[in-house]
């Protein structure tokens, strides 16, 4: 850098999207590079930012002068600063916030490295023992102590030491002051898994199929090309092992590889297979490590420690040297789209920019890939290898329909399972192998209806059905989280006592049925009431492949690329649920589901069986996910994106409208709406304003409007300059929605 370049544009971290400039002093200079964090005087106070470029003048004459460098943060690269600017003009969201995302608060924080005592012998073991001999009838507590250190002749942590010798500080003290002991303080390492032992692995052999894509990946990381691939594999086709191998070779070339998965519940699982292929550091990152665990991670992977990133959809943003892989698994996931807040950025999107900026390879995998992306590889953007045969020689599962509306005349009402899942679950009870249930809704009931006024309780908060779970006696909203202790008697609006009737069924309900019509059935439960707190996925995960329950009851979180081998039988217990939700993605997100639920039956060496349970049985994406045809469902699909203009034929544009009063932003959305069409050329297609799916949440009320624009830039430019904030009134801009009702 030449000094003449004096002057730092800055973006403060909060409050302010402008840049400001301020001078570099002479002891900085050389220091004070593009994405440095950096204390500058604000007003009278000192605040927090980044140096967003460098130059050599201002138009401003009085310049203040940047305060100090805050070496103890990490500074964003160069590679990652060009990432930042593209997903700010994109997604349109102010820099400093794109810069927040890129760089956690973790690292940004009052996260420090955690250092601990290190106690270690300061004599040879002889003498350690023979003094442990002396001491054992005059100073007993002092010979606990030394005992310890004969079994950790190279020394053991303080807190360790506390507890395995069972004493208080004072005799290691005493020890300390005798010289007998050494203590030293060192940098302990929070991250996961540091003293886990993983067993290890060797690379399978591959089938044809494998072999031919790996050789592909191989060719595209040897030429350090950019190229994506879409790797469309049946369930159970050996994707992992593919991704395995493929990273095996990168880190041989000295790449570094980021792994994103789904869900945090696929996390544990795939580190055991990478971590027992692998001795390399691993880092982890995912929103339940603590702010210590994640400042540890990222500067592993900052450092060069660790060459392999693993985590959900913020793993994107990690700052791994020498960039040559990134690998999208289950790549249709809408978990990989941020949509609560801006940036609404889309992972595996950005996966390709970032591998385009970086010329790595990108991976995405799928048995059933969004639709975008198989357009993509059917136009030759991405390259395509198709995975049509389950690995190790395993069958695809054998499906059967169930018509629910049979099975309830037939029992006279209602009923959670059908007479052939009820016998099929006996027959894999009686043969002790493993089953799966999947319900699409947590709690007990699913909602509380007055059965003289018919009136439903809702949340005072939000609109929607407060919904009944049993274990905690409570009605509780799903969107809010408000809770209602106990659930009333009488109803709200008529006042009749004990009309109130439960309605609908969840997760929490079919544990009990289970229980009752089966009584010694062993059972466990995952959705986001039994994975509350830290580890609770791997627990449950690793009970259920230990054969400690018989059947795993669960939401979503279990049709995601999860392996249990003894899982041979899985039900859907109402395949048709998101049917019914007017959306343009409603069939696509229905039969990936299916189709993956599916894909957890008969993975290991034993057939499979899957039981889908529906009221609408020749619904053809119900037929379609039956017989695990993806091709024709895409042929179907993108002929009816085609015919309404809807993705991969359009970008969609998503503006959100949130206020306390429903009439003002009713009119601001209106306000807008007509604004941009005065704007816009006639090729933009701007739909009317609707409340959204859910029209109020924690109090606000929400209304929306789509934009379909084939092309962006001119629609970009003028969202950039809208305000977000108002008073009483926010808008939420988001980019390629996956949702357009909610």
């Amino acid at each position: 850098m030449s000094h003449s370049q004096e002057i730092a544009e800055v973006i403060l971290d909060d409050a302010l999207d402008k840049t400001l400039d301020y001078r570099i002093p002479e002891r900085l200079l050389g220091q004070a590079l593009t994405g440095t964090r950096v204390k500058i005087p604000v007003r009278g106070g000192l605040r927090q930012g980044t140096i967003v470029s460098l130059k050599e003048t201002s138009p401003f004459t009085k310049l203040q002068t940047i305060t100090e460098l805050l070496t103890t943060q990490a500074r964003i690269t160069d590679e990652l600063f060009q990432l930042a600017k593209w997903i700010s003009s994109y997604y349109c969201t102010p820099l400093r916030k794109v810069l927040q995302t890129i760089l956690p608060s973790s690292v940004r924080g009052k996260a420090k490295v955690k250092e601990q005592l290190f106690i270690k012998p300061n004599v040879s073991q002889t003498a350690l023992s023979e003094l442990c001999s002396e001491l054992r009838s005059s100073k007993p507590t002092q010979a606990l102590v030394l005992d310890t250190l004969l079994h950790a002749p190279k020394g053991i942590l303080l807190s360790k030491l506390l507890e395995t010798a069972n004493v208080t500080l004072s005799p290691i003290q005493t020890l300390i002051k005798k010289k007998i002991l050494l203590s030293q303080k060192v940098q302990v390492d929070r991250s996961l898994f540091t003293d886990e032992e993983y067993f290890p692995t060797k690379p399978k052999r591959l089938n044809e199929e494998q072999k031919s894509t790996l050789e592909a990946i191989l060719e595209s990381l040897n030429a350090n090309r950019f190229e994506v691939r879409l790797i469309h594999g049946v369930t159970g086709s050996g994707k992992t092992e593919v991704y395995l191998q493929a990273i095996d070779h990168a880190l041989k070339l000295k790449k570094g590889v980021l792994f994103l998965v789904p869900e945090i519940a696929l996390t544990g699982q795939m580190i055991e297979r990478l971590k027992g292929r692998f001795q390399e550091k691993i880092a982890i990152l995912h929103h339940r490590l603590s702010q210590g665990e994640r400042y540890d991670a990222w500067h592993h992977i900052q450092s060069g420690k660790a060459c392999i990133a693993i985590g959900a959809r913020s793993v994107i943003f990690s700052p791994i040297q020498n960039l040559g892989l990134i690998i999208v698994d289950e790549e249709h996931e809408s978990s990989y789209k941020q949509s609560d807040e801006a940036p609404a950025y889309h992972a595996r999107d950005v996966a390709v920019m970032r591998g385009k900026f970086k010329n790595a390879t990108v991976l995405l995998g799928s048995a059933t890939p969004s639709v975008e992306s198989y357009y993509n590889a059917q136009k030759g953007k991405y390259r395509l290898s198709i995975l049509k045969n389950r690995a190790d020689k395993a069958e695809l599962p054998h499906v059967t329909i169930v018509d629910m509306k049979v099975e309830n005349a037939k029992n006279k009402g209602f009923t959670l399972f059908s007479d052939p899942l009820l016998k099929a679950i006996q027959k894999r009870i009686e043969i002790g192998e493993q089953v799966i249930l999947f319900l699409n809704r947590r709690g007990y009931h699913t909602a509380q209806m007055c059965s003289s006024c018919g009136h439903a309780l809702q949340c005072p908060h939000c609109d929607t059905n407060l919904t009944f779970h049993l274990g905690d006696n409570v009605l509780a909203c799903h969107l809010c989280d408000y809770r209602l202790n106990p659930p009333p008697r009488e109803c709200p609006s008529c006042k009749v006592e004990g009309s109130l009737k439960f309605k609908g069924a969840g997760t929490e309900m079919v544990e009990r049925a289970l229980h009752a019509i089966l009584p010694d059935i062993r059972t466990l439960r995952l959705d986001a009431d039994t994975t509350r707190h830290k580890g609770s996925h791997e627990l449950l995960f690793k009970s259920f492949r230990a054969g400690k329950a018989d059947v795993l009851i669960g939401t979503q979180m279990i049709a995601k690329g999860l392996h249990f081998p003894q899982v041979t039988l899985v039900g859907v217990l109402n395949a048709d649920g998101s049917l019914q939700i007017p959306d343009f993605r409603a069939s696509e997100t229905v039969f990936q589901l299916l189709t993956q639920v599916a894909g957890r039956s008969g993975r290991g060496t034993l057939s499979g069986e899957v039981i889908i349970q529906t009221h609408l049985p020749d619904h053809n994406v119900i037929e379609l996910a039956k017989e695990q045809n993806y091709e024709e469902f895409y042929a179907q699909e993108i002929a009816i994106r085609e015919l309404f203009r809807y993705p991969p034929f359009t970008h969609l544009v998503k503006l959100t409208f949130r206020g306390k009063n429903a009439n003002v932003v009713q009119a601001q959305a209106a306000s807008l709406r007509n604004r941009l069409i005065q704007q816009l050329p006639p090729e933009f297609e701007i739909l009317p304003v609707a409340p959204c799916g859910h029209a109020k949440i924690k109090d606000d009320f929400r209304f929306q409007f789509i934009i379909k624009a084939e092309k962006m830039g001119q629609l970009l430019s003028l969202l950039q300059k809208e305000e977000r904030r108002a008073e009483d009134l926010r808008l939420s801009v988001d980019i390629d929605p996956l949702s357009t009702f909610f």
